[in-house]
């Protein structure tokens, strides 16, 4: 370490994915600004997973007391990243447990000898639960993949010097882009700016080769051009929270988000007993302070595909529901659903209904003639039962690019745009009454764990994971435009003050 610097040594588990130094700190994305300086600690990070048999080998050997390289081999790993297909270790690629990741960090003089400085240690995001120590001392904990956390080590890095100070007040302040718009609903109808609006977009994962759901600004930048190159309005940020970055872009670019929590995998009766509910509520306070102030927010979600048949749902999403209302009374919330709307407890409680179906895919596999029947019974029965706008939230086929097959089979180009013809037609009849959006699943095609219906990952993408267009992507392309130039809210409407052209109503 250079003479004049302060320095620190960090340790984090499990997953990390972006993480920095700052200047005073707070929730909100840490901007520089006159008051406050960031230090970026992305890179190269010492890595090792626990392979022992009770995965705790980390904490019973303390390794967080002294650096990581002193108690066995490390890889290292860049930050942010998936750690999943860096390596050539196969055991890695699949390994779900406890890692660790190190980082020693040269920090200015300054931050150490004033004493008026507040030093905050701020982690973009860590999957799912992460225990962080700085110097050996253990300074967070955080449980809840995809949203920020953070802590205050001031005291640690000042800790040789023994001056004291009052305390007095500290300005901190940086400035946030600013859009003003309303959101309303109506019996059949979501509005923004007292306007009709219609979700023509896509469900998208951040994920990508070999980076993983590590945030990458160049496949950020290529996906939000093709989103533009579709002409889609909106998106799902389908089963978690996107990075920060990508939510700033949705706000300079015009995008539309139905911003989503890490409520996923809620299936068993014994998740939604009263300490999964408290977690809830915990990871919507979280969700809503920090994206609150995006003005491409414009609804919150607060689960994907739960089992809200079971008994419990009904008093779980009221209360999840009613407690993400008191948070931000502005916005409507929902959750997804593939539950039938006969059963569901949950549904009475959302603003809008938001339905999954695959139909001709999960059920009545390559069967294409019966979705249209099967389409219009299901948006008649949540209309009839409800008395809400619909958004088909999901649906879409498996596709692996380059197979051909006519008459269509399924896993072709052929039957995925057919599959997509289907829904449109039926789409096309209930948006001039009651159905206020379809997202398609999904933009591009993903990694998953293996299984025998997975070829490489999940391939129901318009795009590969490669980004590349299969002949879905030209088939909604054209439509998206056409939904675009039907209403208001085409690119000529908006000029932002950066692009030029917005395809949102602000």
């Amino acid at each position: 370490m250079a003479p004049g610097q302060a320095g620190a040594w960090t340790l984090l588990g499990p997953l990390l994915w972006g993480c920095a130094l700052a200047l005073q700190g707070g929730m909100l994305y840490p901007r520089e600004s006159p008051s406050r300086e960031r230090k970026e600690l992305d890179g190269l990070w010492s890595f090792r997973a626990d392979f022992s048999d009770n995965r705790r080998q980390g904490f019973e050997q303390q390794w967080y007391r002294r650096p990581l390289r002193e108690s066995g081999p490390t890889l290292d790993m860049p930050v942010p990243s998936s750690f999943n297909d860096v390596g050539q270790d196969a055991q890695l690629r699949s390994f779900v447990g406890w890692v660790w990741y190190e980082r020693e960090a040269a920090l200015p003089q300054r931050w150490s000898q004033d004493l008026d400085t507040r030093v905050v240690l701020r982690i973009g995001s860590a999957h799912y639960y992460a225990i962080v120590w700085v110097n050996g001392v253990h300074v967070a904990e955080h449980e809840g993949g995809h949203l920020p956390f953070e802590a205050d080590i001031s005291k640690l890095i000042q800790v040789r010097l023994t001056a004291q100070t009052a305390a007095g007040p500290v300005s901190d302040f940086h400035a946030l882009p600013v859009g003003i718009r309303t959101v309303a609903v109506t019996e059949s109808q979501f509005l923004i700016n007292g306007k009709p609006f219609y979700f023509h977009g896509v469900n998208k994962h951040e994920d990508a080769d070999i980076r993983g759901k590590g945030f990458d600004w160049s496949l950020l930048m290529k996906d939000f051009n093709l989103l533009r190159w579709l002409g889609a309005n909106s998106f799902r940020t389908s089963h978690y929270p996107y990075a920060e970055e990508v939510m700033q872009l949705c706000d300079r670019y015009g995008i539309v988000v139905i911003d989503e929590c890490p409520g996923v995998g809620i299936v068993l009766p014994e998740s939604f007993g009263n300490v999964s509910l408290q977690h809830h509520l915990q990871v919507m306070e979280e969700l809503v302070r920090r994206d609150k102030n995006h003005p491409a927010v414009v609804m919150w979600s607060v689960a994907n595909e739960p089992a809200s048949f079971l008994k419990p749902a009904g008093y779980y999403f009221k209360t999840v529901i009613a407690h993400t209302k008191t948070l931000d009374p502005s916005r409507p919330v929902t959750f997804v659903t593939s539950s039938n709307y006969a059963a569901d407890l949950g549904a009475p409680y959302v603003d809008v209904i938001c339905v999954n179906s695959y139909y001709s895919w999960y059920h009545d596999c390559g069967h294409l003639e019966v979705i249209q029947l099967q389409l219009a019974t299901q948006f008649e029965t949540w209309y009839r039962t409800y008395q809400k706008p619909v958004i088909q939230s999901e649906y879409g086929a498996e596709t692996i690019a380059g197979f051909h097959q006519d008459p269509p089979l399924m896993f072709s180009e052929e039957y995925q745009r057919s599959l997509l013809e289907q829904y449109h037609s039926v789409l096309d009849q209930k948006r001039k009454e009651y159905v206020v959006g379809e997202l398609i699943w999904n933009f591009a095609d993903f990694m998953t764990n293996q299984t025998p219906t997975r070829a490489l990952g999940n391939k129901k993408g318009i795009f590969t994971r490669q980004r590349q267009p299969k002949s879905a992507a030209f088939l909604l392309r054209e439509r998206y435009w056409r939904l675009a130039n039907e209403t208001r809210y085409h690119r000529s409407v908006v000029k932002s003050q950066c692009l030029g052209n917005s395809l949102f109503p602000f």
